[in-house]
């Protein structure tokens, strides 16, 4: 991961990781697994299909996929859930690396967005766990676009990735994992799918601004224009300082109503965000808040996903509806 994604939104660390330092960080870890390594044995896992196996995500985003897809026949746990947590500077507790190390299916994001959760895993192998890197299975590799949640094409991927470790995990209950795929794809999904089939139908083109790149697979999908410069959106999110020009080209696209809506991570409010935030509202740019985590973090991937898409299409109707009526005041009709 860059040293400017590791700079990247420094919250202090959540869920109890206050000791400093690698190798004392490597020596709770060992203990941890070795722990999880006398408390679980095989037939504790459950592979049977009376049992229920344990899997796990280092995100809420993919855990929730993880858990409706396995339904009753899994225990899935997430690593970082509080959308107050940044998922690029957390280090792993006891408790964490306890839960990795019983999983039998686990998610990371990869793309330099969780590397704990690589250290982890080395330190509790386990032939038969299986490990998804998102964007290993996506093809998008380190410096690539992490967010890849936003991209509606690579969840369908990680739900078939994660429909074939679970039959591999537990072979007896595959019937059951293949209901829960076409449950999930066809009826779970489909609102989620039928937005954004419905906002590039009617908004393909339509130019739109972002606070950095965490919407562009999302924005690239609906078939929005996305104008912000590329280093702005890349410098914020990797938390470093965007360029005069690419501060200027973006404030300007705002304030002289250059894009119809500006979108904006709520969990990376930095201050050139929250000066762009200003100038949005005053120019009358509707503004779309969006987030990393699952919010709130007891929703449903889906849920989550579906709300954000429906304020965004309200952001943009609201949009249009302002340039004809400036078009009916110009033309004096």
């Amino acid at each position: 991961m860059p040293a400017s994604a590791r700079r990247r939104r420094r919250v202090a660390p959540a869920m109890g990781s206050s000791v400093p330092g690698s190798r004392v960080f490597c020596c709770v870890l060992a203990a941890a697994v070795l722990l999880a390594g006398c408390a679980t044995s095989p037939d504790a896992r459950g592979t049977a299909s009376n049992a229920s196996i344990e899997v796990a995500a280092s995100t809420n985003v993919w855990a929730s996929i993880l858990g409706q897809l396995g339904g009753s026949h899994v225990r899935a746990s997430s690593i970082i859930s509080s959308p107050q947590t940044d998922p690029h500077a957390y280090e792993p507790t006891p408790a964490d690396a306890r839960t990795i190390a019983r999983s039998r299916v686990f998610v990371e994001n990869g793309i330099g967005y969780d590397p704990w959760a690589g250290k982890t895993l080395a330190a509790s192998p386990d032939r038969n766990r299986t490990v998804i890197d998102v964007g290993r299975l996506v093809g998008v590799g380190e410096g690539g676009n992490p967010h890849r949640w936003y991209s509606p094409s690579d969840v369908d991927a990680v739900v078939t990735a994660i429909s074939a470790a679970l039959k591999q995990a537990d072979p007896a209950d595959a019937g059951y994992f293949d209901n829960r795929r076409q449950q999930f794809q066809n009826v779970d999904l489909a609102g989620y799918h039928q937005l954004i089939d419905d906002i590039r139908a009617r908004y393909a083109g339509v130019r739109v601004g972002a606070s950095e790149s965490i919407v562009a697979p999302l924005t690239e999908a609906l078939g929005l224009d996305l104008t912000t410069p590329a280093g702005f959106l890349r410098a914020v999110s990797e938390g470093s300082e965007p360029s005069a020009a690419d501060k200027a080209t973006s404030d300007a696209q705002l304030s002289r109503h250059a894009v119809a809506v500006y979108l904006y991570n709520s969990q990376n409010a930095t201050p050139d965000v929250a000066a762009q935030l200003a100038t949005a509202r005053r120019a009358g740019v509707p503004v779309v808040a969006v987030t990393e985590t699952i919010n709130p973090p007891g929703a449903s991937f889906q849920q989550w996903q579906v709300s954000q898409l429906r304020t965004l299409r309200a952001a943009l109707e609201q949009a249009r509806a302002t340039d004809r009526v400036s078009a009916t005041q110009a033309t004096g009709r």
